[in-house]
């Protein structure tokens, strides 16, 4: 459960590995954070998205019923579909949280931000994205490069809030119902403590990887 002021998700986020990213404690506030998950089955799959600010203010929540031809488009597109509700709603110079419990598609999204910040424009590892996927991952890489700053954590399935609204769609319509917003985190109040010492989480554990800032 998230403390008092703080979203669930960003708590999710500050436990859980970010590839390729170190991360230390002073890149971990999020000013949005997005969940999202796609399913793929015979019958029909779905795709589902979560967005919050930091302090805990649901912004939009997505369930949609969907036909991918497999899990790994399904993946691409439920993370095409969250950033671009994201977009819509963010302003451009927002930090962003990603989670996903698709370890590639994390791995890409986060190497492709390294890449673009490095001098020689390399990502840590080669990007390899699914064929049938080309299309969605060139709408991911527009709404990554239009905002401040992205990560992406990667994170269970069993964790991941936009779980159950991608693989029942059906039974949650009624979150695309809910009224549109439009709003702004609360700023964070200065501490020198939060940004001179890490969590106990990331205290002894070995980061690796290339830091982006």
């Amino acid at each position: 459960m998230a403390a008092h002021g703080r979203s669930a998700l960003r708590d999710l986020f500050d436990e859980s590995p970010t590839p390729h990213i170190a991360h230390p404690p002073r890149t971990h506030h999020r000013d949005f954070y997005v969940a999202t998950d796609g399913s793929f089955r015979e019958s029909g799959g779905g795709l589902g998205a979560v967005i919050e600010t930091r302090d805990g203010t649901r912004v939009a929540r997505v369930a949609t019923t969907d036909m991918p031809p497999d899990n790994n488009v399904a993946e691409y597109r439920a993370l095409h579909l969250g950033l671009d509700v994201l977009a819509a709603r963010a302003p451009q110079d927002a930090r962003v949280g990603v989670l996903i419990d698709h370890d590639e598609l994390a791995s890409n999204v986060n190497s492709t931000i390294l890449a673009t910040n490095h001098p020689d424009g390399k990502p840590p590892r080669p990007v390899s994205i699914p064929a049938a996927t080309r299309y969605h991952w060139r709408g991911i890489l527009a709404r990554l490069h239009g905002f401040g700053e992205v990560r992406a954590a990667r994170i269970d399935s069993d964790q991941n809030p936009a779980h159950p609204l991608a693989n029942t769609p059906d039974r949650y319509q009624h979150v695309n119902q809910e009224p549109n917003r439009c709003v702004l985190p609360e700023m964070p109040e200065p501490s020198a403590a939060r940004a001179q010492f890490p969590p106990p989480s990331r205290a002894d554990r070995n980061t690796g990887g290339r830091a982006s800032d």
